[in-house]
């Protein structure tokens, strides 16, 4: 069944794969417009875009993988601000080559991301395109004055990562090995490891919360590359950082398999991106605090890996003391 089949037909569909009551949801799918209650502090939207090609390579990843990612990626928006997500909305461009069954695993996966983050999706839109093209907009609410932005880091404060780095991309460079060498990779933990990182990132939606009333200064999700990312944090703080080197949370399978994919599992972790773990500034006594919270609470690692300074963006090796390049992932670009 195809999609030049009518589009009520597509979704009455997705509705059924999407039924059922919320809490906070009036009027969901089907309508011209949803009505949901209002957030009970401050609101938090935003919203991402996942284009083939770009972002995901169609076959490559299942469907059911690919819609749980779609909500997976601006949910971690809202957990970098220390808030909650509440609703959600999907605007779906699809080719006439794609077929029914796969739209509606694509929806499965969505629903159940949406379930575990207590999320509700309450509409969209959907169009012919030349590409699959996804585009998800979450609102989130958050206390008032208590949303943790980029720009509140100061000199001495302490810079700290969730969980490990890397994988992410290690999973992408993985995906591109040919399909023999995929394979064995596959027969071993680390590989497996590797994709379910690249297909199934997780949102630190209570770690988010956790660092945000331990007192982060600063925070942000770690999309496109630690020391991209950290750029980004320090020029709307308006300082610089200095990282150690030896201290960041590489994931033990990039370093499995850093002979495979001949890459230096470092590399990945400063540059990959994609792994949506937190990157937050607090000082010590938070930082301590928030380390031990995480870890009783969710069984998530926080490190630190450096500390903000002035200006400029310092790495600390072996070796001394060098320019931290903000190389990571760029939309605009062919490579990343």
């Amino acid at each position: 069944m195809r999609m030049e089949l009518a589009e009520d037909q597509l979704v009455a569909a997705v509705a059924r794969v999407l039924s059922g009551r919320a809490p906070g949801v009036l009027v969901g799918p089907g309508d011209d417009a949803a009505i949901v209650e209002p957030a009970r502090g401050s609101m938090l939207v935003t919203t991402d875009m996942l284009l083939d090609g770009v972002h995901f390579d169609l076959g490559a990843i299942a469907p059911t993988d690919l819609g749980s990612k779609s909500i997976v990626v601006n949910v971690s928006d809202i957990a970098a601000m220390g808030g909650s997500p509440r609703y959600a909305v999907v605007s779906l461009g699809l080719p006439p080559t794609i077929e029914m069954p796969w739209v509606i695993e694509l929806y499965g996966g969505m629903r159940a991301a949406c379930d575990e983050y207590a999320l509700s999706l309450v509409g969209g839109d959907t169009s012919r395109a030349e590409a699959v093209t996804i585009a998800v907009a979450v609102i989130g609410d958050v206390a008032p004055r208590s949303a943790v932005t980029r720009d509140g880091a100061r000199p001495g404060d302490l810079i700290a990562v969730t969980g490990s780095l890397g994988g992410a991309a290690g999973g992408f460079l993985l995906s591109r090995l040919h399909p023999s060498r995929l394979g064995r990779a596959l027969s071993e933990p680390w590989g497996r490891a590797l994709l379910e990182a690249l297909h199934r990132p997780v949102a630190r939606v209570g770690e988010g919360q956790t660092l945000a009333r331990a007192g982060a200064t600063a925070m942000m999700d770690l999309s496109d590359g630690l020391a991209k990312d950290l750029s980004r944090l320090c020029a709307a703080s308006g300082c610089g950082a200095r990282v150690r080197l030896d201290d960041v949370p590489v994931s033990a399978a990039v370093r499995a398999a850093g002979d495979v994919l001949g890459v230096d599992p470092l590399e990945l972790a400063l540059s990959g991106g994609e792994d949506y773990e937190l990157l937050a500034t607090l000082d010590a006594t938070a930082l301590d605090r928030a380390r031990d919270e995480l870890r009783e609470r969710f069984g998530v690692t926080l490190t630190e890996v450096g500390v903000i300074i002035d200006e400029g963006l310092v790495a600390v090796d072996a070796d001394g003391e060098h320019r931290l390049e903000p190389k990571g992932w760029d939309h605009f670009s062919d490579g990343g």
